[in-house]
């Protein structure tokens, strides 16, 4: 992997443990030369995993909406930030910037920008390692719901084990290095037409 788009809170979380291990990701991507795509703003979990790229000589590259400038506090020291029309332009440009997708803790922003490209990924529009930076069991309850969906046949189990999730950083970033694309079945078949 060249790039990661990582998908974070731009506020802190009540536990230490979510800023610290955004500062470890961020120092271990600087070290693997892995550069950081990510929401361009200087404040939350955001903040912090950007600092620790930038402060260990890493590539950071933020994209953010115009209209989220002020509102994000865009971080003023990063290689490039590129401002887009919109959110939906932004999540177009990480895209295109990245070739591995990577959430941490955050609110309805990070699900919502994460599982648009879990749901590419699905679809078969990207064949990137897409990976959940389970820090505490943060996302327990949701990988939970994801499993649910599987057993009332929502969603795949072939779709649902594109998710590499594991609690440590070494852990996601190696699942997701080893990661093999799965095929993407067809939607509609000769017979359902």
């Amino acid at each position: 992997m060249k790039r990661i788009v990582v998908f974070c809170g731009s506020s802190l979380g009540v536990s230490p443990s979510y800023a610290n291990e955004a500062h470890i990701l961020g120092k271990t991507l600087a070290q693997k030369k892995i550069g950081l795509v990510y929401g361009g703003a200087k404040i939350g979990i955001m903040g912090a995993i950007a600092n620790a790229v930038l402060q260990f000589n890493g590539e950071v590259i933020g994209v953010i909406p115009e209209f989220l400038k002020k509102k994000e506090v865009y971080h003023p020291k990063l290689n490039e930030l590129i401002i887009t029309k919109d959110m939906h332009q932004r999540k177009m440009k990480m895209h295109e910037l990245s070739d591995g997708i990577l959430m941490l803790p955050g609110g309805y922003g990070t699900l919502e920008e994460f599982f648009e490209m879990l749901t590419w990924g699905q679809l078969g529009l990207h064949r990137y390692p897409i990976g959940i930076l389970n820090t505490n069991g943060f996302y327990n309850s949701l990988l939970n719901m994801l499993g649910h969906m599987v057993e009332e046949g929502f969603v795949k189990q072939i779709n649902f084990d594109m998710l590499l999730v594991d609690d440590s950083v070494e852990g996601v970033l190696n699942k997701m290095s080893l990661y093999e694309p799965v095929p993407v079945p067809k939607w509609i078949t000769k017979d359902q037409t």
